[in-house]
């Protein structure tokens, strides 16, 4: 699109703006600096031709996706009222035209466009009464689930899920309950395409011990592999396994987001942000107290059902939740609080979600969770990494093995800017904004991206740079470790142009990658043929 302007020269000669070529500051007075100048000797700076027509002007704020913070300061700017009128268009005239912005963009994500009028008011006045800050909401949530890139690899229990940018699932590995989703309980060493989800577009997977649950673009859930749901048995059922993918009908009444499995608790995020808990009910755990083996969803009750919650991360025996306010984002923890999983500064149990306040004292604001079996990790908006939890084989990369109750910061990557974490079985991976990828923790399954070093402890209880990953001659943006405790571990690195990458151990083919007889795993990282793109 072009628009006409004018120079900061007392010219009246009009220049043209190719709005896709230039960087929005100079189109935007007030955006990222103050750029003064004045449209055909107009006396008032900062005022562009383009904004003479509010329809346009809509149309550039919507379609170049601002942050929220930047149509904030576009409505607050000192040099130019236009953004602070009135807009004058649907759906609400007396709405300015950066609120009508946010509006846009908040409508063309999928799990909003079809959410109701009511819900949709109801989930802006929890966000904080606007739709900046709804969008701010939504945006946090795509990030903090790295939904952004489209695609997704779970490093599984012995098994493994591949989400491809157009919704296709392709699974390998163990199969022993039917979690692979074929129709069949055998193995499999390759990557498979689940041919009976075809029509369905998937957008995010869970892996667990020996079930999967598959998210569809619709906020439905598939599940398959072992029965842990209670599903009536069918046809291609065999005893408590589910060999093909079946929708769980229990979910039918809310649209997900996000679902994540622990060995003991199953957990799913609504769009409006409200956290559900299927399993581990008994003795009060999880804000609710029914019988063992009740799999009926339960609203988490507590101080969340009025907070919405961003991503939620499940360990063995706890969960995660970033929940979103205004002013920036907190975290909360419940559960099983031995070896200081829950970050209270103590090891009690936690039957409601509790605030974990010491990351106020640390002056971190967390964006993204990432929870292990026993140790979690949290990213902070300036970068910063800090866990806590047991501190077994050095995961927690603080240069010993003792478990931490409180976020502790990780030293060893002070000289870095962290922009992904992932916690695995006493392993962690985080990725830099340069793309360089840092590990620690347990080495004895060949997972964490470096050959050991014979006669040296194969354990790394510091942050140590992974030079193999190099060799993919790109940015890797995001990684997959096996979490469960009962797995051999296995790791997946995905490139930003859809590349997969695998390392660790593949006694059961869910490296997908084919290796030498008699070898059962690799520290290399080695090419997954899958095209994730």
């Amino acid at each position: 699109m072009d628009a006409s302007t004018a120079t900061a020269t007392e010219t009246s000669s009009p220049v043209r703006f190719d709005l896709r070529e230039h960087p929005l500051s100079i189109v935007f007075p007030g955006l990222h600096e103050t750029v003064q100048r004045r449209c055909f000797n107009h006396s008032n700076s900062g005022i562009c031709l383009l904004f003479m027509n509010s329809s346009v002007a809509l149309h550039v704020l919507s379609s170049y996706g601002l942050e929220p913070d930047d149509l904030a300061r576009l409505e607050a700017s000192a040099t130019c009222s236009f953004f602070r009128q009135h807009g004058g268009l649907p759906p609400d005239e007396r709405l300015p035209l950066t609120e009508l912005a946010a509006f846009d963009m908040c409508r063309r994500r999928v799990a909003l466009a079809s959410m109701a009028a009511a819900e949709e008011e109801a989930l802006k006045q929890r966000c904080g009464g606007s739709y900046k800050l709804l969008l701010k909401y939504l945006l946090a949530g795509e990030r903090a689930c790295d939904r952004r890139e489209k695609f997704q690899v779970v490093a599984g229990p012995g098994f493994s899920i591949a989400v491809t940018s157009n919704g296709e699932v392709h699974t390998f590995g163990h199969n022993h309950s039917g979690q692979l989703g074929h129709g069949t309980l055998s193995n499999e060493e390759m990557p498979r395409l689940i041919r009976s989800l075809q029509g369905v577009r998937i957008v995010q997977a869970a892996a667990g011990a020996e079930r999967t649950l598959l998210v569809t673009d619709a906020g439905r859930v598939y599940q398959c592999g072992k029965n842990y749901f209670g599903i009536p048995i069918l046809s291609n059922s065999t005893f408590d396994s589910i060999k093909t993918p079946v929708l769980l009908e229990s979910l039918k009444d809310i649209f997900v987001v996000q679902a994540t499995i622990g060995h003991f608790l199953t957990a799913i995020l609504s769009r409006e942000g409200r956290v559900y808990t299927l399993s581990w009910g008994v003795d009060g755990r999880l804000g609710h107290d029914t019988d063992a083996t009740d799999r009926t969803p339960r609203l988490l009750s507590g101080v969340l059902e009025d907070k919405p919650v961003v991503q939620i991360a499940a360990g063995n025996c706890y969960l995660l939740a970033l929940a979103f306010q205004p002013n920036g984002m907190c975290v909360y923890s419940l559960g099983c609080g031995l070896g200081g999983k829950l970050s209270h500064g103590s090891t009690d149990d936690e039957h409601h979600p509790r605030l974990i306040a010491h990351f106020a004292i640390l002056n971190l604001q967390p964006i993204a969770l990432s929870a292990g079996s026993w140790h979690a990790i949290a990213l902070g908006k300036d970068g910063r990494v800090c866990t806590w939890g047991w501190g077994y084989n050095g995961c927690l990369g603080h240069g010993d093995e003792d478990y931490q109750n409180l976020p502790k910061v990780v030293k060893g990557l002070s000289h870095v800017k962290a922009v992904h974490v992932a916690a695995g079985l006493c392993t962690t991976f985080v990725i830099t904004e340069n793309g360089d990828i840092y590990s620690f923790g347990r080495g004895s399954d060949s997972n964490l991206g470096y050959p050991p070093q014979y006669g040296h402890r194969l354990d790394q209880l510091t942050p140590k740079l992974v030079t193999s990953l190099t060799c993919a001659g790109e940015k890797i943006i995001r990684l997959s470790a096996t979490k469960e405790h009962e797995a051999a571990g296995h790791t997946f690195a995905m490139t930003e142009s859809g590349k997969l990458y695998a390392f660790g151990m593949a006694i059961y083919g869910q490296l997908g990658i084919k290796l030498l007889q008699g070898q059962d795993g690799t520290s290399s990282p080695q090419r997954v043929d899958i095209d994730l793109s």
